[in-house]
């Protein structure tokens, strides 16, 4: 339980070195869920670090009698309290004087490498099992496709908690002998991309976008600039079919292409994106300026990534080629299909989920809808769980969110949105029998956000709600929000309260 950094790696290769399963949790995640993986898993040791983290975990102690030992990275982590002490060692007292030279024996590719807890279609995540065989296949196939190497700088910055992160941050630089380097934070991320430098940037869309959206907010304010970002974004499109705009491209590259590339370094080679879905006005907004994005697609379960954009194959709707080794199908319904060496061995005790996920021919079903070009380029279609990506890469389960919001008294109807969003909003028909539930909007939406906390307190913590928009008109199949079977026609009710949503992120994204 710690942030990206040199101690989550050192412990994560030592753990699987010696035979151990590793179960990362996020550090910000809140204290339920973090307990709710450590029972789980029947976690014994938790490495962490932060004040923050640590007493999260002190809330929840006497909850997990199979906990054995917390050890804090930092020795002014450790609590006052002599019946917490004795669970809690500092890293310094714990670990031995000399390191071992060797690490064990005898283990097999098929052993169990790590769990990770991913959301699922209830409100506890599910565990995955990766073993070591399913980690290194889907590495040594990323390296494969990738001109990646010991000249390169990679900034590490997505939670190594999360599998995307960790096979294509940490194992991928490991495997080709790049360098990493840890962000501080979130918020100082732009600054450390500017001073490190990479050459290979791995994001979700969040960052693309909000680099884009500042630059959209100064040009508001500069009508020149407006003229010539848009000129620059329609040579750069253009500057490889015209000698024309081949000429005219040098200059417009320095005055503004050239500095949109400086905010991610300078120097990046490749750009992948993943996680989430990336529009693909926003990955042509990006090629054309120069930095090269290449759109994949994967899911934990596969360890995790099925298909990617490369070099010379980037088509921005889509999501690119399968891995080396990697099969695709496309199924029932026009699910796609994945099966390999990558495919998880199984959820952890939950065999009947597993049987649901992975078929008895190997096929492992994403839940995502699929089609095939003649190339074999792969483009997502749609997707058949009611699964909401934000745009952290966060999967949440709308329907069970609903579900529990439906608990609060002033809440009639309820849909939850945040489709490749920053954060979660709720829409809802109030229950018009309740008090202040038409009179004062503003007052009612702070209740229920407040009332809400408590209500989705199983939810990990991007599961919260933080905005709720008051429709006026019940949801009905007369007026085409609703199904003959009572569903939420949950594009129609975005469209119609598409200025209230657009209001409820402004400003905060």
């Amino acid at each position: 339980m710690l942030p990206n950094c040199v101690e989550w790696v050192i412990f994560d290769q030592a753990a699987l070195a010696s035979g151990l399963a590793t179960v990362p949790l996020f550090h910000a995640d809140n204290a339920q869920n973090c307990a709710h993986v450590l029972r789980d898993a029947g976690v014994r040791v938790v490495v962490a670090g932060g004040a923050n983290a640590i007493g999260k975990l002190r809330t929840v102690l006497d909850e997990l009698p199979a906990l054995e030992r917390i050890v804090c990275v930092e020795a002014d982590e450790l609590p006052a309290e002599p019946n917490e002490r004795d669970r809690m060692i500092s890293l310094r007292d714990w670990l031995p004087r000399d390191g071992v030279g060797e690490a064990e024996s005898g283990h097999s590719g098929d052993d169990l490498a790590t769990i990770v807890y991913t959301s699922g279609t209830t409100g506890a995540p599910k565990g995955v099992m990766l073993t070591h065989a399913n980690i290194l296949k889907n590495t040594q196939a990323s390296a494969r496709v990738a001109d990646i190497g010991e000249d390169d700088v990679m900034v590490s910055f997505l939670p190594l908690s999360h599998m995307f992160e960790r096979t294509a941050g940490c194992y991928l630089a490991m495997l080709v002998g790049a360098e990493t380097a840890f962000a501080r934070s979130v918020a100082t991320l732009m600054e450390d991309i500017a001073a490190f430098k990479p050459t290979v940037l791995i994001s979700v869309p969040r960052i693309y976008e909000q680099v884009l959206g500042r630059i959209e907010a100064k040009l508001r304010s500069s009508p020149l600039r407006a003229v010539l970002f848009r000129l620059a974004v329609a040579i750069g499109h253009r500057r490889m079919c015209s000698s024309l705009y081949r000429m005219a491209w040098p200059l417009l590259d320095r005055a503004v292409a050239a500095k949109v590339r400086a905010v991610f370094g300078g120097h990046v080679r490749y750009a992948i994106s993943g996680g989430a879905p990336m529009p693909p006005a926003m990955t042509r907004t990006l090629l054309a300026l120069g930095l090269p994005v290449f759109q994949g697609y994967g899911l934990t379960e596969a360890s995790p990534v099925i298909s990617v954009n490369t070099p010379g194959n980037n088509v921005a709707e889509s999501i690119g080629f399968p891995l080396p080794g990697i099969e695709v199908a496309i199924g029932d319904n026009d699910e796609l299909l994945t099966r390999g060496d990558c495919v998880m061995r199984g959820y952890w005790n939950l065999p009947d989920a597993t049987r649901a996920a992975i078929d008895g021919d190997g096929w492992l079903h994403t839940g995502d809808q699929a089609r095939r070009d003649p190339d074999g380029r792969l483009y997502i279609i749609g997707r058949i769980k009611e699964i909401i990506v934000m745009a952290s890469g966060e999967k949440v389960p709308p329907a069970d969110i609903e579900q529990a919001l439906l608990a609060d008294p002033l809440i009639s109807q309820v849909m939850v949105y945040g489709e490749g969003r920053p954060f979660l909003v709720a829409c809802v028909v109030a229950d018009p029998e309740q008090p202040g539930a038409t009179d004062d909007l503003k007052a009612a939406a702070a209740t229920l956000r407040k009332r809400s906390m408590k209500l989705l307190a199983r939810f990990p913590a991007h599961a919260r709600i933080r905005r709720f928009i008051f429709v006026e008109k019940p949801w009905s199949i007369e007026d085409g929000t609703l199904t003959p079977t009572l569903k939420i026609k949950r594009a129609v009710v975005a469209e119609r309260a598409h200025e209230q949503i657009e209001a409820a992120y402004r400003g905060f994204e």
